[in-house]
Formats: C-alpha cells, structure tokens, sequence
C-alpha cells in the first residue's frame, strides 16, 4: 500500500466526508517537483504524475479515473459532475451530488476550497486565486452546489493551504482591481515596501464565502510559501528561479 506515505491534511469540519488538502509528502517526482506532484499539464515525467495521482486515489478509496479535474483558468465558471469527464472543460469549480467520485483542484498558492453540505450528499471544490476570487467563483461554486439541493447554511467551506499575506507583495495596480469593485476591500491589503502591498488572499476567501451565506468557512492557516518541505509555490519557484513547479493536489468525494 502506498497511502501510507502521503502525509494529508484534514479538517474536522468536513467529516465524515473523505478528503485532503495533499502535502508534496510520498510522490513519485524529482527535481524541482520532487514528492508528489498531481499536474499532468506540468513538464514533470508523464509516469510520476500517473503515479502521483494513483496514490492520491488509492487514498480516497478509489480508482485513478474517478478523480475528476478541470483546466482551470483563473475564472469564475463551475462544472457540474456526473461520472468521469472524457475531456477537461476549462473551469475552475466542479459540484457533484453523484457517490463515488472525487472532485479535485490544483494549486501552487492559490486557495483550495472544499465544500460540502453531507446532509444533502453535495459537495464542491474552488480553485481560487485572487483573479478567480474577485470573480466571483466561490459565489458561483456555492449556488451550483444549492441547485443540486444543498443548503447554503448548511454547507461547511475549508480553504486549504495558500500564500499567506506577509509572503504575498502585490503591486498598486492589485489593490486599484479591488477597490474598483468595493472600496471595502482595502482591508485586505497592509502597506509594505515603496509602493508594495501584501495582500491577505485567505481572508479575502473568507469574506466571500461568508458573504455567499456558507454556514462555515476556515482556513487551515498553511502557507505554501513559507513552507518548502510541504508544500510547491510558483512564487517561490519564480523567487528561486525555477524552471517549473509542482502542484499540491487537494480532493473531496462522497
């Protein structure tokens, strides 16, 4: 067996829904994806990933096929799951009422976000950056989720782990994007360097969630940044002057 390997991070919050936000522990991969890297879309040899991804299943208690993805784009659209998709749309959220399969996101800093309502038997994931946020797609993944049956009061949201704010410096025109939309949003930048800023990306998560009427929303407070032996970052790698990252892989199934 391989799961054993795997080091997972889990919420309390989502039991007893199976789930986990995937450390970079018990992969396959080297070099610069060294552990478990999960994108097939990443210059990683073809075999690790294969490799990769079965562990990941075989963790969830399933077969490499029922772990469903999408090529996310950094948007606001939600796919709505059946079985196994023969292509992947370009999206960046599933929902599914349908057992026996585990909805999956790819991340190197952006905001996994697991849902669930496990009264209803819904459950959803968000790929999350600030572009997909500021669009609307947490919002967008929740309504999916209420059309399928769930409670919006009910269900349970976990942002798994992503750039903290002190690793998060954005530039002026970042902050101009969000205030554009609300003034408010000036809350989740703190002054840094020059004209620098860092940006809270989880709590502006949070905030939307709340917002969108989620009964429950947290962070695990991980960030993939600060922490190199757990997790990839692009912004890491893009600091380290990498060729190419890693994606941590996180998943939900009923």
């Amino acid at each position: 067996m391989t799961a054993p390997l795997l080091e997972i991070l889990t919420a309390p919050a989502l039991s007893p829904l199976r789930h986990g936000f995937f450390t970079r522990k018990g992969g396959a991969s080297s070099g610069v994806f060294r552990g478990l890297n999960c994108a097939p879309g990443s210059s990683d040899q073809a075999e690790a990933v294969s490799i990769n991804r079965a562990r990941v299943a075989d963790a969830l208690g399933l077969t490499p096929d029922r772990l469903v993805s999408v090529h996310q784009v950094h948007s606001a659209a939600v796919v709505t799951v059946t079985g196994p998709l023969a292509e992947r749309p370009h999206a960046d959220a599933m929902v599914t009422a349908t057992p026996g399969l585990a909805l999956t996101v790819l991340t190197a800093d952006c905001q996994p976000v697991l849902l669930a309502d496990a009264r209803a038997g819904v459950i959803g994931v968000a790929h999350a950056g600030w572009r997909g946020a500021l669009a609307g797609v947490l919002e967008a993944t929740v309504a999916a989720m209420t059309a399928l049956g769930a409670d919006a009061g009910r269900i349970v949201a976990v942002i798994g782990p992503t750039i903290s704010q002190r690793a998060y410096e954005v530039g002026p025109e970042l902050l101009d994007a969000f205030t554009a939309e609300d003034a408010a949003n000036t809350r989740f930048f703190a002054a840094g360097r020059g004209d620098r800023m860092q940006f809270d990306l989880p709590s502006f998560g949070l905030a939307r969630l709340r917002a969108a009427g989620v009964g429950h929303a947290e962070w695990t407070r991980h960030c993939t940044y600060s922490q190199p032996e757990l997790f990839f970052s692009y912004r890491r790698a893009t600091h380290d002057g990498a060729a190419d990252y890693g994606r941590l892989i996180s998943a939900i199934r009923l």
